[in-house]
């Protein structure tokens, strides 16, 4: 049985270098056996992929893609604190925030993209409780912003 590290290779993928706070937190901590991560940007490089709302500059489908780069980086965070990705056992719970137009609510549809690569890294050990909320504005203008609680 292959690994969450092997898996996401497996998708052509790997975990970014953690992203620095835009504000006056620390990306990660550890409780116990859980990992709580801080509200993630679909930030590559330190730049946003995408800025605007869902359901207006931003499409369902680019925030969604936007969604995936948020949870790759969540990721990276806690398997920053819990000793690397295969340290992590279960995925207990996602939030995404999307930065929403007047009249969109296909949040649901956004938070697909991180909760869906959480399904293809960690199989049935990705299933999570989720929240999926429309939101005025985000930092830095991204449309979406991930939190992640997993349990190691």
């Amino acid at each position: 049985m292959s690994t969450p590290t092997q898996r996401l290779a497996e998708l052509g993928l790997s975990l970014p270098p953690v992203a620095t706070p835009v504000a006056s937190y620390v990306p990660a901590t550890r409780v116990g056996d859980q990992v709580w991560t801080s509200g993630q940007l679909p930030l590559v490089g330190g730049t946003p992929t995408v800025l605007g709302k869902a359901g207006a500059e931003v499409s369902a489908e680019q925030a969604n893609e936007a969604a995936r780069v948020a949870i790759l980086n969540a990721l990276a965070a806690a398997a920053d604190v819990a000793g690397g990705l295969d340290s992590i056992t279960r995925v207990l719970k996602v939030t995404a925030f999307v930065a929403s137009a007047p009249g969109f609510t296909g949040q649901p549809v956004v938070a697909n993209g991180a909760s869906d690569l959480l399904g293809e890294v960690f199989g049935e050990a990705g299933a999570h409780v989720r929240s999926a909320v429309g939101v005025a504005e985000l930092p830095l203008g991204v449309p979406v912003e991930i939190e992640l609680v997993v349990q190691v």
